[in-house]
């Protein structure tokens, strides 16, 4: 495999989509979110990601098959919104910065060829005491006052690593819009509690019903 491919299982009828993505990182809060939306909207699986760019390893199931990493990126309709999203196996090393850009940008060629024209990425904000705080980052100022209003805290001069961050940053580059929101965690092992307190405030924030 020398490039990045995408393969279709089926292709699903979406009206305006939002895109969440909730790849491993910090204490896993992000993907541990995604997947507890994954499950509480029943969204089905329809586009799978490989890429030469994940890191050098295979995923073995419980039958003993085995398979490359990937990015899967499952599509839901809730009562009041309609969802793409991405979660996965793992990241491009942190030391390959070609890598990550690359990446987020065939996803973000794939955000726009469904016409999502929201983003809202999902992560962990390591902190020694975490207390389930939920922290917000936009594309604008209005954005980022209105989830502030809705319970978040303003992340402000920091950094945010990975997808989760590169995302949202060459997303606003194309004219696109969304937040990240990101969960307070030790970050050392999977924060079961930070990445619920995260999809506890996707869902009261999109009118989801919890699972």
């Amino acid at each position: 495999m020398d490039k990045s491919y995408f393969r279709e299982l089926f292709h699903p009828k979406l009206v305006n989509p939002v895109f969440i993505e909730g790849l491993p990182g910090f204490g896993n809060v992000g993907k541990i979110a995604a997947r507890l939306l994954v499950k509480s909207t029943q969204a089905k699986l329809f586009t799978e990601l490989y890429s030469p760019f994940f890191l050098d390893y295979v995923t073995v199931n419980k039958k003993g098959i085995c398979r490359p990493p990937r990015y899967e990126f499952y599509a839901s309709s809730a009562e009041k919104a309609s969802f793409i999203i991405l979660t996965g196996d793992s990241q491009p090393s942190v030391d390959d910065i070609t890598a990550h850009y690359e990446l987020c940008g065939e996803v973000l060629d794939f955000v726009e060829k469904n016409e999502c024209r929201f983003l809202v990425t999902l992560g962990g904000l390591p902190s020694p005491q975490p207390a389930r705080e939920i922290y917000v980052a936009a594309t604008s100022q209005k954005l980022a006052t209105d989830f502030v209003e809705k319970g978040a805290l303003l992340y402000g001069k920091g950094r945010i690593m990975g997808a989760t961050g590169l995302l949202l940053g060459l997303a606003k580059k194309r004219g696109l819009e969304g937040i990240t929101l990101l969960g307070s965690t030790k970050g050392i092992k999977n924060d079961h509690e930070a990445g619920r307190s995260v999809f506890d405030f996707l869902a009261k924030t999109f009118e989801i019903q919890g699972e």
